[in-house]
């Protein structure tokens, strides 16, 4: 089919819940995508954050063509190998001892608001099953991850709401110690900000949370959606800032590609769901087990994450670099390979000309650009990258 009949289908049966550029994808190669018309696109978007290990790396191709070969899929009321090895190894790369498999990141935040409600009811009381969540922050599309996302634009026309939520600025104690009562149940928090505009949470400020949460006797949720599995230099994100969350969610680059979301929690947390509290038809089926472990043995080993810090250093050194060259350009935020370049005016101009030249990125909160390459990245690419912005910014002033 041609690019124009793909389109032309395309919004005569999608819900127009999307904005689509008029660009029809065909096939990817490593770090660079391919549309319907011949024209190659380097990525540095990454499906947002999805597409870590680029596209056909042969690891995760062998590991879809052996599920193909056995069984796709089983239903949850029997063991597969294949999610029971995933199971293990994310266990022993980080704090957590249990783990359930959900389909995306909503569904995966959705099983820790469950977990965090049924927790609070039996240990704290009954009433207690508020969960405390951040202003700009972003957790989901469904009607409580939607509730709980703290961005009043994404709630109007879908009211009454989910109870049980409250807002409080990101980076404020005060805030979030005066919200804290005898019924909140748990803190919920991005330690990174994507949607929100690659806004980062202090060291000071996660220490006095993890403080106040034992004081309080709350759990601290962290929703690593975007900036797990290796996105910021380190397998999670929550490892840069030295503490243990009680319930983590990740999703978008665990399994390259095939939907694939978790919920990890510590054992005496994860205790309080029983058979019948929590569930998923397509939650860790074999095909996305052995996709997402195939690409967990590879980002978890230490060879991988220097690479993903080695080019993280100097992809921000070229941006800062282009900072100090374009006003417009406020300042570069981030960790690791997701960065944002906070501009002086509106950044969908900025995208929208990246794309015609090639280079696809991400426009996020009215004046960000948000920056989410393949962990695959070398600086041949962050150079070329960085050549298309330069080239844009130069035009734009």
């Amino acid at each position: 089919m041609k690019k124009e009949e793909i389109i032309n289908l395309g919004e005569q049966y999608f819900m127009p819940v999307f904005q689509r550029a008029p660009i029809s994808i065909t096939h990817g190669e490593g770090v660079y995508l391919y549309d319907a018309d011949g024209n190659k696109y380097l990525d540095f978007l990454s499906g947002i954050a999805v597409n870590g290990l680029g596209y056909n790396h042969p690891a995760v191709v062998e590991a879809i063509a052996e599920a193909n070969r056995t069984v796709l899929h089983i239903s949850n009321y029997f063991y597969s190998e294949s999610s029971v090895k995933l199971a293990q190894h994310l266990v022993e790369h980080s704090v957590f001892g249990k783990v359930f498999f959900a389909n995306s990141g909503a569904e995966a935040n959705e099983g820790a608001i469950k977990l965090a409600r049924k927790w609070g009811r039996e240990v704290k009381g009954e009433n207690a099953v508020d969960i405390i969540t951040m202003q700009q922050s972003f957790h989901g599309r469904t009607m409580a991850t939607l509730t709980a996302t703290g961005q009043d634009n994404l709630h109007q026309a879908f009211g009454p709401l989910v109870p049980g939520f409250k807002y409080v600025s990101f980076n404020d104690l005060e805030a979030l110690t005066s919200s804290i009562d005898e019924n909140t149940a748990a803190i919920f928090l991005e330690l990174i900000q994507g949607e929100g505009g690659v806004i980062v949470a202090d060291q000071d400020y996660v220490d006095d949370v993890v403080k106040l949460a034992k004081e309080q006797n709350v759990l601290i949720i962290v929703d690593e959606v975007q900036t797990g599995n290796a996105r910021t230099g380190k397998l999670y994100a929550y490892e840069h800032y030295d503490f243990e969350p009680d319930i983590l969610t990740t999703a978008k680059g665990m399994a390259s590609g095939v939907p694939m979301g978790a919920v990890l929690a510590k054992e005496e947390v994860a205790e309080y769901f029983k058979p019948g509290d929590h569930g998923s038809t397509f939650g860790g089926n074999p095909l996305a087990s052995l996709a997402a472990l195939a690409t967990q043995e590879i980002i978890a080993e230490p060879e991988f994450l220097n690479h993903v810090n080695e080019m993280a250093d100097y992809l921000v050194e070229k941006l800062e670099a282009l900072k100090e060259k374009y006003p417009v350009i406020n300042s570069i935020r981030g960790k690791g390979l997701i960065q944002g370049l906070v501009l002086g005016g509106e950044s969908k101009p900025v995208f929208q000309a990246c794309m015609d030249k090639g280079l696809f990125v991400s426009a996020t909160a009215g004046n960000v650009l948000r920056v989410l390459p393949p962990l695959i990245i070398e600086k041949e690419h962050i150079d070329e990258a960085v050549a298309i912005l330069d080239d844009v910014f130069s035009e734009k002033e």
